[in-house]
């Protein structure tokens, strides 16, 4: 075949208008087309730039995202039931508690089972709702527009459901879900032609605009009356010291039993969803890479500078990585292949921007204690610029290269 290609190649100058047979150019053409071009291609966004399928992407996220998902049963429902044992409590009110008395689970924070069914609980409404109410807006705007409804809502919901808290308002999952897919994806187009990722636009809006209830240090466990700060929470205060103070070690933040969003906690979890994601080639390896020499470089400079009246200054790298959201951005937020840089050397760009920018919003702006997600959405904003500029700088070393050659 590759014979005929250039024979067919040979013979094109012969079929363009002013060749020698331009009469017969349609039949050239047919005949190449049939040849070379195959049956199915892709045609619409967001895969334009390659032949990977959309469903087979969308299944592989899902896939990565199991570990993350059975962690965030277990610890939530650890967490829940460690907080009942230390408060006296017996049982949970609602239909929680009438479900696990039906059955008699129990809420022993030792029973690995117990654990995972009730946190099981609260992370099944919440990701019902999300589909409920951003699948509607999906069917909506796919039936105006006379398109099929896109699989990539599938990652969305999943994602956005492991960021919430576990105590959320229900009504505010589906408010906060409402405005990621319409603000942040279906007015400038729908999937593929977002420049902001649509999980992190929808908890960016209800972090602006209902705090008390996505932050703070009463909505990361599930019982009610139960008052604990975060790790981050307890560095900004008092630093590393006073995250090892509570009883928390670096390997409880690593494996993930801390308190946190519901998918968040469990470093673990996240780097063994983002291997698979890499060796898939769902998720740019460069991005990763770029996240963690961004963050590692600029919270080292940060150590050697040191403060006394900031203890985050001192916060080595590796207790950034295990705690808040880093690990869960950098590897299913940050590598989002509609939002993220696309060029190879932008992905480097792209991810150190996000490094840098969690550890300065972490350590500089103690208002934020968390940082990731307005991080990647401040990235995500410079995306096209950054490939912009790593094109227009191809476009000149490469004419340089011609100059050199034809001088």
């Amino acid at each position: 075949m590759s014979g005929m290609r250039a024979f067919l190649d040979r013979l094109h100058p012969h079929f363009v208008k002013g060749g020698r047979f331009e009469k017969y150019y349609a039949i050239y053409e047919m005949v190449d087309t049939f040849l070379y071009t195959p049956s199915d291609v892709t045609t619409r966004a967001p895969h334009v730039r390659d032949a990977l399928d959309v469903k087979r992407l969308m299944t592989y996220v899902v896939l990565a995202t199991i570990p993350v998902i059975l962690m965030s049963w277990y610890n939530t429902g650890y967490q829940a039931n460690l907080a009942m044992t230390e408060m006296g409590v017996a049982e949970t009110s609602g239909w929680r508690g009438a479900v696990i008395g039906m059955l008699n689970i129990g809420y022993s924070p030792d029973s690995v089972f117990a654990a995972m069914f009730h946190g099981f609980l609260y992370f099944l409404p919440i990701y019902i709702v999300t589909l409920a109410a951003g699948g509607i807006c999906e069917v909506i705007f796919a039936t105006v527009r006379g398109h099929e409804v896109n699989e990539g809502f599938l990652v969305t919901s999943m994602l956005y459901t492991l960021i919430m808290p576990p105590t959320i308002p229900l009504w505010q999952v589906a408010l906060g879900i409402i405005f990621g897919v319409v603000i942040g994806k279906e007015v400038f187009g729908g999937t593929g032609k977002n420049f902001l990722n649509p999980a992190l636009t929808g908890r960016a809006f209800l972090f602006f605009a209902y705090p008390a209830q996505i932050s703070g240090d009463s909505v990361w466990t599930a019982v009610e009356g139960f008052s604990g700060a975060t790790a981050l929470s307890l560095s900004a205060s008092g630093g590393v010291e006073a995250i090892t103070a509570s009883g928390v070690s670096w390997m409880n933040a690593f494996l993930g039993t801390i308190q946190g969003s519901l998918g968040e906690t469990s470093a673990l979890a996240c780097l063994i969803g983002g291997v698979f994601l890499m060796y898939t080639g769902v998720a740019n390896w460069r991005i990763v890479a770029g996240v963690m020499m961004g963050m590692v470089v600029t919270s080292t400079l940060l150590n050697l500078v040191g403060s006394d009246t900031n203890p985050m200054f001192a916060m080595p790298w590796y207790w950034h990585l295990v705690v808040g959201g880093f690990a869960f951005g950098m590897v299913f937020m940050a590598t989002d292949p509609v939002s993220a840089a696309m060029t190879n050397l932008g992905r480097w760009y792209f991810g150190a921007l996000i490094g840098f920018m969690v550890v300065l919003i972490r350590v500089v702006n103690p208002a934020f204690p968390e940082g990731m997600m307005l991080a990647i959405l401040f990235a995500n904003l410079f995306a096209p610029l950054i490939d912009y500029f790593v094109v227009k700088s191809n476009i000149k070393r490469r004419e340089r290269r011609i100059q050199a050659s034809v001088q």
